[in-house]
């Protein structure tokens, strides 16, 4: 066959067989059509493949196969377009899920935890700590996964304000309070003395994170008793210059083991009770309103009588 210069050959493929190949002679000017027709081509490919990740999705979520309903969402977020507001959810309840079952499991081993230090048994305490410590990673590593593909694929490809503001909202729930506090309570356990402003400061809030994040009134409880017994202990070498701020917030942790353990029932069960009212704001002094805290949180309104300690909020 032989072709004139001003023509193009095009090949259709019915299949990867040779033999189906049909043959089409156009003028070189449609070349640019066809080109049109491959990106067409792979744009229904793209489309064909996110609907059936969604399916897949759905499918796992009636399942209860959360890790997969996870994967198959990631699929759809790193095609780099913007979600729809049932794609959204769908990757959301994921999520929700796969790390709803690990900090449960926290939440169990934590009390465990407690009772078994309670009664001395110092073995029991290494390897619950230890397991503990297994969860803990695997939390991280789920809130690492979410956060990357929020901020690499998912905010990216986001048009609107509401999908843009809705994945900034899932930014803010996944493993930022954790990671904060954990890295900060360590430093200031090794640095700081107990009776130091700051410390003290970061307990309240750690207690915080854990009774209305974790939902873990008895862990809640248990680090505010620590860093206020610690504080009581030292009370002797509190400075003169630290003496009011350190002080005031040891009486917010106090306030606060008053309310949450009247939340705890006698068998250990956690129990979260909401109706407690906040403290009133008392004449000159300054109220730094926290974020999203229920009113069972006494530094839910953390008066500073002292520029000298501000709050993390």
């Amino acid at each position: 066959m032989t072709l004139h210069p001003s023509h193009t050959l095009i090949l259709l493929f019915s299949s990867k067989k040779i033999k189906n190949a049909q043959v089409f002679i156009f003028p070189s000017t449609c070349t640019i059509n066809s080109r049109i027709s491959a990106s067409s081509i792979q744009k229904m490919s793209t489309e064909n493949g996110r609907e059936t990740h969604v399916y897949l999705a759905k499918l796992a979520e009636q399942a209860e196969r959360y890790d997969e309903m996870v994967e198959s969402m990631k699929n759809v977020a790193m095609l780099d377009v913007e979600l729809s507001v049932d794609e959204r959810n769908l990757l959301s309840v994921g999520y929700k899920n796969v790390i709803g079952a690990r900090r449960a499991s926290w939440r169990i081993m934590s009390s465990i935890e407690q009772k078994e230090e309670s009664k001395g048994h110092d073995n029991n305490v290494k390897l619950i700590k230890e397991y503990r410590l297994k969860v803990e990673n695997e939390l991280s590593k789920i809130c690492d996964d979410i956060l990357a593909v929020i901020d690499k694929h998912l905010i990216p490809s986001s048009a609107s304000a509401e999908a843009t503001v809705f994945f900034h909202k899932m930014k803010g729930d996944y493993c930022r309070y954790l990671a904060e506090f954990k890295a900060a309570s360590a430093i200031a356990n090794t640095d700081l003395p107990s009776t130091h402003p700051i410390r003290l400061g970061l307990a309240l809030n750690f207690s915080v994170f854990y009774y209305e994040i974790m939902n873990s009134p008895e862990r809640a409880c248990h680090l505010a008793k620590q860093a206020f017994d610690e504080a009581i202990a030292d009370l002797d070498t509190l400075s003169e210059e630290s003496y009011k701020d350190s002080t005031l917030i040891m009486q917010l942790l106090r306030d606060n083991l008053t309310l949450w353990t009247s939340d705890l029932p006698e068998d250990g069960e956690e129990n979260v009770n909401a109706d407690e009212s906040k403290p009133a704001e008392a004449e000159g002094v300054v109220c730094f309103k926290l974020p999203e805290l229920s009113s069972n949180c006494r530094e839910s309104w953390v008066k500073i009588e002292s520029p000298n300690v501000r709050t993390r909020w």
